[in-house]
């Protein structure tokens, strides 16, 4: 048996683990961010995207199983009503452009030292916790009537990050 952290086991520096660790949630964020919403929304939206990072524990990717746990332990079990803290970045267009490059940061990452399966789960996760995030709340209308379930920017978002993570 070995003291090596889980991430050095699976080929990583400290560092590269961060990265790999805290996209997720920045994903969520900024994907929730890429088009204001109202508190309530904004709220539904994290919901949705902690389930989705939540569910990916039981991922047949070690890697993507391993991270996903790691970012509940930190942040909270939405599987027993704990809510983790919603975030809204003050400067949302500047914050969207930052997980982007960390995204590609990341492709670039996984393609040099994860099996190529699990360099493809993870991102392919990130992506579903984008699309999870911008059709958790429809924005506009009145009482929910007439809104748009995903708006220009959002899809713009999702789009962006996608290639980000081909690059």
């Amino acid at each position: 048996m070995t003291d090596d952290p889980l991430y050095a086991m699976l080929g990583f520096t400290d560092a590269e683990w961060g990265l790999l660790v805290g996209l997720p949630q920045s994903v969520l964020t900024a994907a929730s961010a890429a088009t204001p919403d109202s508190a309530r929304k904004t709220r539904a939206e994290s919901e949705a995207g902690l389930d989705v990072i939540s569910d990916a524990r039981a991922s047949a990717s070690p890697l993507v199983a391993a991270i996903a746990k790691e970012i509940v332990t930190e942040v909270g079990d939405p599987d027993l009503g704990e809510e983790a803290p919603v975030i809204e970045p003050g400067d949302p267009i500047a914050y969207v452009d930052d997980v982007l490059g960390r995204a590609a940061e990341a492709g670039a990452l996984l393609a040099a030292k994860a099996e190529p399966a699990d360099a493809e789960t993870y991102k392919h996760w990130l992506v579903a916790i984008a699309d999870t995030v911008v059709g958790a709340a429809s924005t506009g209308g009145v009482l929910g009537i007439g809104g748009e379930t995903v708006t220009e920017s959002e899809r713009e978002f999702r789009d962006d990050l996608a290639k980000a993570l081909a690059d």
